[in-house]
């Protein structure tokens, strides 16, 4: 099952208007578990820069904390990467219309050969090492672009089941199967990943569960079942709101319990990682 159509299919509709985009982006901070994870970790951040700041978003996809990190400070600069070239012409011109393209820019980039020197205090990587052959390259090149004490972001899916590689859902022609069919890994070992990290000359990491149990039956209902639906047919967008309303409350409880409280496991990790 893919994502892609779906949040193709979404877009067109968000996409109108910047002020429905912009919605879009609070619908998504609210659903989306990891957009909890890693807001938290970039606001306890945030309180200990200052305003010349150099932020780079290393796969950027709609802009979604892009348009966060712009809010939390007008004053950093802030660069969207991404390999999806529609993406990239859709983000800039979004933010030349909000009028902050001052301060934010989006560009093509292929993360396997990105070639930068100290220049990034924060890098955030969001939902996509488990999409790339190549981690170890990407961290080195992500280390090589970092000032001396930058920090890293990632979010990624755990091999606790993090890309549900365990419920067949759907089998291709080439046996593949699970939910997600995007991934090059099922998921990351807590340790494997801090280890790929140090060997690229990250000198502190630090790794924790997300996506314990509220968090996985949050999932379930906010993304897993309507996409699943949605999959099925494109008719369902017209009970989407309803189904939401019943929903999110529920969601929205479990995702607080889950930023709230340590997971001996779950289906994703957040890491953080020091040059």
């Amino acid at each position: 099952m893919q994502y892609d159509p779906i949040k193709k299919s979404l877009g067109k509709v968000f996409n109108r208007t910047p002020f429905l985009r912009i919605l879009f982006y609070r619908l998504l901070d609210l659903l989306l578990l990891r957009a909890w994870h890693i807001r938290k970790e970039i606001k306890l951040w945030s309180k200990k820069v200052g305003n010349d700041i150099n932020v780079l978003d290393a796969g950027s996809g709609f802009g979604q904390y892009v348009y966060f990190l712009s809010s939390l400070n007008k004053d950093w600069n802030i660069t969207g990467l991404d390999v999806k070239t529609e993406q990239i012409e859709d983000c800039n011109q979004f933010f030349t219309k909000i009028k902050r393209n001052e301060k934010v820019h989006f560009e093509y980039a292929d993360l396997t050969k990105f070639e930068e020197v100290d220049k990034y205090d924060l890098v955030i990587s969001v939902d996509v090492m488990e999409h790339i052959e190549d981690d170890e390259g990407v961290f080195k090149n992500i280390h090589n672009a970092m000032i001396s004490g930058g920090m890293m972001i990632i979010s990624t899916p755990s091999d606790q089941g993090g890309s549900d590689a365990h419920h067949h859902e759907v089998e291709h022609e080439d046996g593949v199967t699970g939910f997600i069919d995007e991934h090059v890994r099922d998921g990351y070992n807590i340790q494997e990943i801090k280890q790929k990290l140090q060997k690229a000359g990250f000198k502190n990491v630090v790794a924790h569960y997300t996506y314990g149990w509220p968090g996985k039956i949050s999932w379930k209902l906010s993304m897993k079942f309507p996409i699943m639906m949605l999959n099925l047919s494109k008719l369902f967008f017209i009970i989407l709101p309803v189904y939401y309303i019943i929903t999110f409350p529920i969601s929205f409880i479990l995702n607080f319990i889950d930023v709230k409280i340590k997971h001996k496991t779950g289906t994703g990790l957040l890491v953080k990682a020091i040059k």
